[in-house]
């Protein structure tokens, strides 16, 4: 058995840019037995290793099932994670995980799911709309919302545009500074949860990104009549050890890491907004 506190080592099989400062990497685990014994949960995180510069939390960012590699975005904004950016196909990195709790798939199933998401806060998300698009049959309407500071920083643009096309499929666009011929809403995201189709007696929402945001959205979503039950959120903190044990991600009596990083809004909801924890 593989100890939690070894990393395995994972080739990058693919690598994509999805922006100026962002990328994504496709893995493979070295070892055929890890690979196949390797599971996920949409929302769970893996602990990414860089030999000399360190190790950060990644979220997965692929579907679950697809078995022959697994994806991580990730924005280049520090030591390991700019150094994460310089690797090609063929390079390798060690991986531990996967970690913490992930979104509540099993609970919406047969029910309306609302994503929403600001910056790069939709990577956590990503496995989740990849999930229920390709088991469409097991849900009802699919909502995608999804804000951003500036209309370039908008990545996988395509696949929005071929997600809008998709039966039973609301796609909803915003950001606070455009170039020209944006032809999405220009302003707060928060503001377009008041045109999202949804059935707030029968929905689940998942929320990511920046936790001021979280809040407001989930003020907006209480507003429109879902239950705060039915609000979720992924929360990110100094995760270091990802097994519960150093502290670094301890919020009031949880630790991200072990007991998030997604949480019910009602877990989270006053220590967010209380701001600065």
């Amino acid at each position: 058995m593989n100890s939690p506190h070894v990393p395995q080592t994972a080739r990058i099989v693919e690598r994509v840019q999805e922006s100026d400062d962002i990328f994504t990497l496709r893995l493979r685990f070295n070892d055929a037995a890890t690979q196949d014994s390797y599971r996920f949960a949409p929302g769970q995180f893996n602990m990414v290793y860089l030999p000399g510069a360190g190790e950060v939390p990644i979220s997965l960012s692929s579907d679950p099932e697809e078995r022959a590699n697994f994806a991580h975005t990730i924005r280049a904004v520090g030591r390991v994670t700019k150094g994460l950016a310089q690797l090609k196909p063929g390079d390798e990195v060690g991986l531990r995980g996967p970690y913490g709790r992930g979104w509540p798939l099993s609970e919406a199933e047969g029910r309306d799911v609302f994503i929403v998401t600001g910056g790069l806060g939709c990577a956590p998300v990503m496995a989740v709309i990849h999930y229920v698009l390709k088991r469409r049959e097991r849900f009802r309407r699919l909502i995608i919302l999804q804000g951003v500071k500036h209309s370039h920083d908008l990545i996988w643009r395509a696949s929005y545009e071929r997600w809008a096309q998709a039966p039973g499929t609301q796609v909803l666009l915003a950001a606070n500074a455009t170039e020209a011929l944006w032809p999405w809403h220009v302003g707060s995201p928060i503001d377009l949860v008041a045109q999202a189709e949804f059935d707030p007696a029968n929905a689940v929402c998942m929320i990511c990104g920046p936790e001021g945001m979280m809040v407001a959205a989930a003020r907006a979503l209480k507003a429109r009549g879902l239950p705060e039950s039915d609000i979720h959120v992924s929360l990110e903190r100094n995760m270091q050890c990802a097994l519960g044990l150093c502290g670094h991600c301890q919020l009031g009596g949880s630790f991200v890491c072990k007991d998030g990083p997604v949480f019910s809004w009602p877990e989270v909801k006053a220590l967010l907004e209380r701001g600065g924890l």
